[in-house]
């Protein structure tokens, strides 16, 4: 049986749209995107999802008076629209544990670096990649990892590295990172999620049949 994937968005909605061009091409057999939810209104996400028939829903975070009625409000909704797996991509909106709790090992975010480096509080969007080009690495990459209370240090699912070239600016490093790891790792880690293939042992994740 197909599962209800619920994909959660602040922007542009790219991973969003990697997502939505994997379900085109039968990547998540039987499961679909059947929710996107938006922290804030009239952002490029939401077109993504109108486009193309998906229902969404915008959550705005400036509705709500504290981080904890927000989470409670997502995690309610979430429940209610019967989801299985939910991606954060690209969501910059900070939830709290209520709804790791209510979606425990269920829960997916995509980072721009290969965790453990590049990751935790702070380090999000370009911040990352300027990161990694003040530091000199010669790869970066992304992380495909499940989402616990503690930011960017959930167990690790997928990774794949990207090769960091003399004259990046953190915009072309992030563009390489989005087009040759983002936009794979991810859609596979939501293909063997919807297959049960996702093992998580000692908050380490063994993939079945690999």
């Amino acid at each position: 049986m197909g599962k209800n994937i619920a994909v959660l968005v602040s922007g542009g909605g790219t991973n969003l749209g990697a997502l939505i061009d994997a379900q085109k091409q039968g990547v998540f057999g039987d499961s679909k995107i059947s929710l996107v939810v938006a922290s804030k209104p009239g952002i490029y996400a939401l077109e993504r999802a109108a486009n193309n028939n998906i229902k969404s829903v915008v959550l705005a975070r400036k509705e709500y008076g504290s981080i904890a009625e927000y989470s409670k409000a997502l995690a309610d909704l979430l429940e209610t629209e019967k989801t299985d797996l939910v991606v954060l991509a690209g969501f910059l909106t900070i939830i709290d544990e209520q709804v790791y709790e209510r979606f425990p090992n269920k829960i997916l975010n995509v980072h721009p670096a290969l965790i453990p480096s590049f990751c935790g509080k702070g380090y999000y969007g370009l911040r990352v990649h300027e990161a990694a080009l003040e530091k000199g690495v010669k790869i970066s990459g992304a992380t495909v990892h499940i989402v616990t209370p503690e930011c960017d240090a959930g167990p690790i699912v997928l990774q794949k590295a990207v090769e960091v070239r003399d004259g990046d600016t953190p915009e072309t490093l992030q563009r390489r990172i989005m087009e040759e790891a983002e936009w794979k790792i991810l859609p596979k880690a939501v293909r063997l999620f919807c297959e049960d293939r996702i093992i998580i042992e000692n908050d380490k994740v063994h993939i079945k049949g690999e």
